[in-house]
């Protein structure tokens, strides 16, 4: 068994660097290389991070053992085949492709060559999400609320497929049953796109959540509400904080209980409210995914976030896009 993953990183923009840059601190990673169509910053990022920059994707193949894809969503399916075909394990960045058939042909080639496909939905790795992982969660109700200032970078992509299929993930990650329906509006403000939505998404289970998202906003606002029996959850993805409400048995004088909280009798108990902050501990949410995909390729862990998980997520997105695009009519 392997001890080490020799890896690259074609597409070394904004987010790309910061790919390389935390490959290159893992130590179970050997970052060969980068590459990029822009030739000039392929070669500023090899020097200051002290690698090579390769002139074309097929040479940096030939070194390499797993990709790390950070180029414009267009491009995904081109890339990631031709790694695949290679046989590459890939980390793409999301969203994994532009549709949904184009998702499958990657899953189907990877399964063909048995190469490991992971998804770069971050949210899944922030420290506040993990802090609740011995937290039961099975939501009625979701609320979710993602805001950003304008920015040029990544608005070839509908806000959708940009911000919000972020949330779309966590939801789909929350709540195991099929979409029975989909609500949705948007508006377009600075760009040919969508620059404002909300969607609102019934489960079989009859489980609602509703998402916002605007790239229109003065300041940045990433919070989740999680509503369920006998449990509230908040999580403030920037802030890096967590909250727990529970409604639990309870004796009067109980240090734990929230005791502006009133005791409540039901079902012949005493019922009170009690407050929980888990510790979060500080990591980058980035640098733990880049080592899940590492570890993953190694054999020692699998992917939190794979390519079928990532195309559910483009699915939904699309289909809230569709609806987007049906209201603007």
């Amino acid at each position: 068994m392997k001890n080490s993953v020799k890896i690259g990183v074609v597409g070394v923009g904004h987010l790309g660097f910061h790919h390389a840059k935390h490959l290159s601190d893992i130590g179970e990673a050997n970052l060969i290389g980068v590459f990029d169509a822009d030739k000039t910053k392929a070669n500023e990022v090899a020097r200051q991070l002290n690698i090579k920059a390769f002139d074309s994707l097929n040479s940096l193949l030939d070194e390499v053992d797993a990709m790390s894809i950070v180029t414009p969503t267009s491009t995904h399916v081109d890339v990631a085949q031709i790694c695949i075909e290679n046989k590459c394990h890939v980390f793409i960045e999301k969203p994994i492709a532009t549709t949904v058939e184009e998702a499958d042909s990657i899953i189907q080639l990877a399964k063909k060559h048995n190469s490991i496909v992971q998804v770069g939905h971050i949210e899944r790795f922030n420290p506040a999400l993990l802090a609740l992982s011995d937290l039961k969660i099975e939501p009625k109700y979701i609320e979710v609320h993602r805001m950003a200032p304008f920015m040029s970078r990544g608005t070839d992509v509908p806000v959708v497929l940009d911000l919000m299929i972020h949330d779309i993930d966590l939801v789909l990650s929350f709540i195991s049953s099929p979409v029975e329906k989909i609500y949705a509006n948007g508006v377009s403000i600075m760009t040919n796109s969508v620059d404002i939505a909300n969607a609102r998404i019934k489960f079989k289970n009859g489980s609602i959540a509703n998402i916002t998202s605007s790239r229109i906003a003065k300041d940045r606002v990433r919070k989740i509400k999680i509503f369920q029996q006998d449990l509230y959850v908040t999580i403030d993805f920037l802030a890096g904080i967590s909250e727990v409400y529970k409604a639990m048995d309870a004796s009067e004088n109980d240090p734990k209980a929230i005791m502006s909280a009133p005791l409540v009798r039901r079902d012949g108990k005493n019922r009170q409210i009690f407050y929980e902050k888990p510790a979060v501990k500080k990591k980058d949410a980035l640098k733990m995914e880049l080592k899940n995909f590492i570890q993953s390729v190694l054999g020692k862990e699998k992917p939190l976030v794979d390519g079928s998980a990532g195309k559910q997520a483009l699915d939904v997105a699309i289909k809230i896009h569709d609806k987007i695009l049906e209201g603007l009519k």
